[in-house]
């Protein structure tokens, strides 16, 4: 028989700190049935890694049903920025798709915003010093860890400076749908968010094919497959919201979550001002010790052995990441924040086919972020509790007051 999990996801306790309740989970066994999601959970990093790296089990989108929708629910923009993602299919399609983003990608944006993704954060920094020159308390997610990767987005897309602030609230409404817990007012709400979105990114991919930049936009009209084929529109379209969506919202929680990490650890925190050459292993640890996504899920398109159980095709399985990343047969005393940590397997970016297209823009800005907090603000220090997001899936801090 296999081992049934009662692990409530969207419990307050749950969410405030789940890797108690992995550690006790794990104990019971690797995979194991969720009767509520219907779906298996993994709880240890080998099972994890198995669901990322094979082949039968997919990423294979297919729209959601809520029991609560009306009649006339609608959620065709938010199902169009799924189906076309590189992210929510296989091959062969999903490796047309990676091949051309990956090609834009390798003209050398991220090296050509390195430079700019430090000055883009010491300007943000000047503004927290502005906001907490009196001594008063600011929110580092407000004015530092929200803001970077949005603005870095935006100016890898060309996005002009006028319309970054609509960027954010488009991306809070749209990933609230990743939830288990969906509200009908969220699901309208991610919807509109989508519709506008769409509809901005094809005004101005129309801008960029009539009068091409040095921005990833046009590099993605650009591309050209080894046969000649390109991106169509929805697919562009597509591509710029997923590097929207999964990219600034992992950047805003690692920041958020490692800053919390570190402030409650000054002696991990003093370790890494004496030493800024730590800055990269530590952003590793950052995602490994509090990952900003927890879950991934994957369904089988034949039967799959994961651990002692079979997926059976058409069974959905989800990896967490989470309990990955605090098993204790991969990482010496897993539970334990460590800077100068080298051996760390994490599995934050994920891992296989679809390991994240954006990591090495993502370690860049996080780097880029941590330096520049470490050397403006010596005297950096949590002024209250951070108030944590109050979803399971993606994992960060609403809000984190800070004194500098």
């Amino acid at each position: 028989m296999p081992t049934v999990t009662g692990l409530d996801l969207t419990a307050p306790e749950v969410v405030a700190d789940p890797y108690p309740h992995f550690a006790t989970a794990r104990r019971e066994g690797a995979v194991q049935w969720h009767e509520g999601l219907g779906m298996w959970l993994t709880f240890t990093h080998a099972a994890a890694n198995t669901v990322l790296r094979t082949r039968t089990l997919g990423r294979i989108w297919s729209p959601r049903t809520f029991v609560d929708a009306a009649p006339d629910e609608v959620l065709a923009a938010f199902e169009l920025i799924h189906v076309n993602s590189l992210l929510e299919n296989e091959p062969p399609v999903h490796t047309r798709l990676r091949r051309l983003v990956a090609g834009a990608f390798a003209r050398g944006h991220v090296e050509r915003l390195r430079t700019r993704i430090a000055e883009l954060a010491q300007r943000l920094a000047d503004t927290v010093a502005d906001a907490g020159s009196a001594g008063s308390p600011v929110d580092l997610i407000e004015l530092y860890a929200e803001p970077l990767p949005v603005q870095v987005i935006a100016e890898l897309l060309g996005v002009p400076e006028a319309d970054w602030g609509l960027l954010r609230p488009w991306s809070n409404a749209i990933v609230k749908m990743y939830e288990y817990r969906v509200t009908p007012e969220q699901r309208a709400a991610a919807e509109r968010a989508s519709s506008e979105f769409v509809d901005y990114l094809r005004s101005l991919v129309v801008a960029r094919r009539a009068r091409p930049g040095d921005d990833l936009i046009s590099s993605l009209i650009a591309e050209t497959d080894g046969d000649g084929a390109r991106l169509t529109e929805d697919e562009l379209v597509t591509t710029c919201t997923l590097l929207l969506n999964a990219g600034h919202e992992a950047t805003v929680n690692v920041v958020g979550n490692g800053v919390t990490a570190l402030l409650s650890h000054s002696e991990q925190l003093t370790a890494l001002r004496a030493d800024p050459s730590l800055v990269p292993g530590a952003v590793e640890e950052l995602i490994r010790y509090d990952s900003p996504l927890q879950l991934f899920e994957r369904s089988a398109t034949a039967d799959t052995i994961v651990g002692d159980v079979t997926v059976e095709a058409g069974s959905k399985i989800a990896a967490l990441l989470g309990a990955a990343n605090r098993d204790p047969a991969v990482f010496d005393r897993p539970d334990e924040f460590d800077v100068t940590r080298t051996d760390n397997p994490h599995l934050g970016f994920g891992a296989g086919i679809h390991f994240c297209v954006g990591a090495p823009l993502a370690r860049v800005e996080l780097q880029a972020s941590l330096h520049t907090l470490l050397q403006r603000f010596p005297n950096l220090a949590l002024a209250a509790a951070p108030e944590r997001r109050p979803e399971f899936v993606i994992r960060g801090v609403r809000s984190l007051p800070v004194t500098i």
